[in-house]
């Protein structure tokens, strides 16, 4: 199974969740060992999808290099990463990816357009060896061995009774994602959106681009797409955040309460020592579950 990338230019433009304003994004091939690059247009500068790129986890995973930052990338490489992309050039003239819908499937269809081509190289897959685990208080994510191929098992649990506690336990294929991950929305409270908008927050969210709720209830007509669309939401959060790995990892990833700032310190915490996971290429391993899920 070898490393791709995808095969023609596609763009779009959408609404910056923060900012408001419009954004255009093209996303475009790349060849073998590059990765997933990002181009800030209006900046002239280029950032790498790594986690020591990593400069915000507030409200979004943000990249940056000097005055250039990139927001809210999570719904986009969670995408990419779901349709087992591994290299590919990405270029944004604002401060924030688009926001879409709230999902990524905005971005799957961007991705079905640009279609899919095999790269000359082998694809690398990293081995999770040894538990890692990041805590704060309550809260965790956890990264841990698997002999089957990555699993995401998440739960929540907010005081609200639309929310109450959610669990969700994802078995990792690309058809999986586009049934049960790709199309939960993120969410959020209409008692946060005023302080959010005095801090220049959330200036683009809407109805249209988030679930919101009051303290009883979601005010979306439309209702949900899911019944458990909040934590799905989280796991689709956690593939994107994980993707800053830079390759498909075989293992387990389970949380509670995971955030974007757990992910981001988790994934420090696995690079930091060697002896917890192994870098190989798709033949050493013969793992053929990878190249099923991705089909």
């Amino acid at each position: 199974m070898n490393q791709t990338t995808v095969e023609r230019k596609v763009k779009s433009v959408g609404i910056g969740l923060h900012t408001g304003e419009p954004i255009e994004i093209t996303i475009e091939p790349l060849e073998s060992d590059q990765g997933i690059v990002f181009y800030r247009k209006d900046k002239q500068t280029t950032i790498e999808a790594k986690p020591q790129n990593v400069v915000n986890t507030q409200m979004a995973t943000v990249i940056g290099k000097g005055d250039a930052v990139i927001s809210t990338i999570e719904h986009l490489l969670s995408a990419i990463y779901a349709y087992g992309i591994d290299n590919v050039y990405i270029t944004i003239d604002g401060p924030e990816v688009p926001v879409m819908d709230g999902s990524a499937i905005s971005f799957c269809m961007m991705l079905d357009e640009a279609g899919i081509r095999m790269l000359p190289k082998s694809k690398k897959i990293l081995m999770i060896k040894e538990s890692v685990e990041v805590k704060e208080g309550e809260k965790f994510v956890r990264l841990s061995p698997s002999k089957n191929f990555t699993n995401y098992d998440f739960v929540i649990s907010f005081d609200h009774p639309v929310i109450g506690t959610q669990c969700y336990n994802f078995q990792f294929s690309k058809k999986a994602y586009l049934r049960e991950i790709a199309k939960a929305r993120t969410f959020g409270f209409l008692r946060d959106v005023q302080y959010l908008r005095s801090k220049n927050l959330a200036l683009g969210g809407s109805l249209d681009n988030a679930v919101v709720l009051d303290d009883y209830k979601i005010l979306n007509s439309e209702g949900l797409r899911y019944k458990d669309e909040f934590v799905r939401h989280k796991i689709l959060d956690a593939m994107g955040d994980l993707s800053l790995l830079g390759m498909p990892f075989l293992g387990s990833y389970k949380a509670f309460a995971g955030s974007h700032k757990l992910n981001h310190l988790l994934t420090k915490e696995l690079l930091k020592d060697k002896s917890r996971y192994e870098i190989k290429y798709f033949e050493e391993i013969q793992e053929f579950s990878f190249a099923k899920a991705y089909s």
